[in-house]
């Protein structure tokens, strides 16, 4: 008997505001994807964050189960036109970055695990049990209520940095929405002044110094007016048009003493804000502010950390999927997952590095075998 999908309802919403965010611990999904939309750096950070963390591998006990898992998790459906464990895994840490947690669902037909996919959070609610040590998740039936989803062992449930007070985890965008707020200002501002300043407006202002009748000044307007209007149309068809007038005439660009403000430094100090919290470095996102700027020893270390401690969390959910697949196969259960290695430094210093420490180790064993 197939179990239909049970986290996918197609639901959507629409986007929330970023102005009078107040971090209440609810309805912040909205805010976080409205961020993510408007300031392309932050999007492209948390797709720098899910290609960084990279593949893994697995290994059973056995040689016969470790090749089938890993010809299971090459070809499982995902869903949305996704074949592999790979494309489950990007879409569910893209999840754990942007709303600080991620759901998936594994469908099981004939006794046998037919595909995992990746559900909504934002549909999704969590019910804490009562023993305290295990959540309940919840979604709404097709009578409006919330109720626990039927097959919760089927269900995984990942968490970024739960809090105390909630177990929905914390999204990467924790304490950005007010930066967000005032960057988006920023440039909502500028694209006005460029509407505005862009599409140069003139002042034809003609000087009445020969005292003239009004009748006849405002026939003389009414012609330079007309002439005015004629040369800058040819202006526009690419042709050279002389604008002659009789009288003293001044011609002025309207807005002309009032300079747009300098937007650089202050973009810049918000996006370094932004770009901090991610933890990837600048460049990586297309920012040269320095012209030496290249990672660093530090730098790398300090990334890696971040990418393992993201690998940490995501993996008892990776586990939970293969285990299932086995236990429904009739194999042993056990399963180890190895993720690739992260190379985030240069190759030839690494192998520098262990050059000189290989040597460092023969000379210290050559000098203890001489003292003795």
């Amino acid at each position: 008997m197939a179990t239909s999908c049970q986290i996918r309802l197609g639901n959507s919403h629409p986007f929330g505001t970023l102005r009078g965010y107040i971090p209440l611990g609810g309805g912040e999904e909205r805010i976080y994807q409205q961020i993510r939309e408007a300031i392309p750096a932050l999007d492209a950070a948390i797709g720098k964050l899910v290609r960084l963390s990279g593949g893994f591998d697995v290994k059973c006990e056995s040689e016969a189960a470790t090749k089938k898992l890993r010809q299971f998790l090459k070809t499982v459906n995902c869903g949305r036109g996704q074949i592999g464990i790979d494309g489950f895994l990007s879409a569910y840490i893209d999840s754990l970055l942007t709303y600080g947690r991620a759901v998936g669902e594994m469908v099981v037909a004939g006794n046998r695990l037919r595909a995992v996919c990746w559900g909504d959070v934002t549909q999704l609610h969590i019910r804490e049990r009562n023993d305290a040590l295990d959540v309940e998740l919840c979604g709404m039936n097709e009578n409006g209520e919330i109720c626990p989803f039927p097959y919760q062992n089927l269900l995984v449930f990942t968490t970024m940095k739960p809090e105390p007070q909630h177990p929905y985890g914390v999204s990467l965008f924790r304490g950005m929405p007010f930066m967000a707020e005032i960057l988006l200002k920023i440039f909502q501002t500028i694209g006005v002044n460029w509407e505005r300043a862009g599409n140069v407006r003139y002042s034809v202002v003609c000087k009445n110094d020969e005292n003239m009748d009004g009748a006849i000044a405002q026939e003389r307007g009414n012609q330079i007016a007309s002439e005015w209007a004629k040369a800058m149309e040819d202006g526009k068809n690419g042709m050279v048009r002389d604008f002659v007038a009789v009288g003293d005439v001044e011609i002025k660009v309207i807005g002309s003493e009032s300079p747009i403000l300098d937007s650089q430094v202050p973009v810049r100090q918000i996006l370094e804000q932004l770009i901090a919290k991610t933890g990837l470095p600048p460049f990586l996102l297309g920012f040269s502010w320095s012209s030496t700027e290249r990672m660093c020893a530090q730098q790398a270390d300090l990334l890696t950390s971040e990418l393992w401690a993201l690998r940490r969390t995501v993996e008892p959910a990776l586990e939970k999927i293969c285990r299932t697949y086995l236990a429904l196969e009739g194999l042993n259960p056990r399963v180890e997952v190895i993720w690739d290695d992260i190379s985030l430094q240069d190759i030839t210093e690494e192998a520098r590095a262990n050059l000189y420490q290989a040597q460092a180790l023969e000379a210290l064993s050559n000098a203890n075998g001489g003292g003795q």
